[in-house]
């Protein structure tokens, strides 16, 4: 497994020193080569220590190991992209505009990959048991993420599940006078950085509800104040390949706890086909 993806795929089980280290080379990757041991240690407030330990633990003699295998797979630009199949990898592009689309398709196949490894299959049953068993599930975001929000009430609602979707942040302030023991909030929100956002995690919490917020694989508050954290790793140099990269592992996540919902309970599956079935219904009619 390429070094970035082993990284990722262990934050969770991380030490809260760890994972600044962590997220620190995740996102500085390919800048990591100008850093010494002491200048990431002075750079994260850290122990030069922390630093060798960290590097340690994930099999490398010390840091200048671990800095030469970032680099090396950088520089190979698949380092934590799986293989291509065979037939795709021997069809060398014949224009600028064929290679962008084949960098596209092993960037969002990495991106997927790494968004997997980092929400371990035992975290992802923990959220589907609490989407499962809550009174009621509301689901919050903002912007692009809104879209998503929508998309995500949606389908559990599909399955028999009582979502209320919010768009706007006053409104879903204000809903908070419902919350109920048991309830849960699902968060989306790419950075994490809205203090609204925020602010209502933490009052929804407050009055006994369960948070569950999805943002980047980065260290940001709205992940620091939910107990339930879900990741979506998307790493591109390129901001439009990071746009999409985010999108498509977004919705790949999304897409996780969907199935996961119908293999866990066969009536949420039942429910599904029923309401389906309805909706064929009205558009034929």
């Amino acid at each position: 497994m390429a070094p970035l993806t082993r990284i990722a795929a262990e934050r969770e089980r991380m030490s809260a020193i760890e994972r600044r280290i962590a997220d620190f080379i995740c996102d500085n990757a390919h800048l990591l080569r100008d850093y010494s041991s002491q200048q990431l240690a002075n750079a994260l407030g850290i122990s030069q220590s922390s630093v060798v330990k960290f590097s340690q633990k994930f099999g490398y003699r010390g840091y200048p190991d671990l800095k030469f295998s970032i680099g090396m797979a950088v520089a190979r630009h698949s380092g934590d992209s799986p293989p291509l199949d065979e037939d795709a990898s021997m069809a060398a592009p014949t224009d600028a505009a064929q290679a962008a689309l084949l960098e596209l398709v092993q960037l969002r196949q990495a991106a997927q990959q790494q968004t997997q490894l980092t929400n371990p299959l035992s975290t992802l049953q923990q959220v589907v048991r609490l989407l499962d068993q809550a009174p009621r599930v509301y689901v919050h975001g903002l912007g692009d993420d809104g879209i998503y929000a929508r998309d995500l009430a949606m389908r559990l609602s599909l399955q028999g599940i009582l979502a209320i979707h919010h768009a706007d942040a006053i409104l879903m302030l204000a809903d908070l006078s419902t919350v109920r023991a048991g309830d849960v909030l699902v968060v989306l929100s790419e950075f994490g950085k809205m203090q609204p956002l925020v602010h209502i995690s933490r009052q929804f919490q407050a009055l006994g509800g369960q948070v569950i917020s999805i943002t980047r694989h980065t260290a940001n508050p709205l992940r620091a104040s939910t107990a339930t954290a879900l990741a979506v790793c998307a790493n591109a140099d390129a901001p439009h390949m990071a746009q999409l990269l985010y999108r498509s592992s977004l919705q790949f996540l999304l897409d996780s706890l969907f199935v996961l919902l119908c293999h866990t309970n066969p009536e949420r599956q039942r429910q599904l086909a029923v309401n389906l079935e309805r909706v064929a219904q009205l558009i034929d009619a």
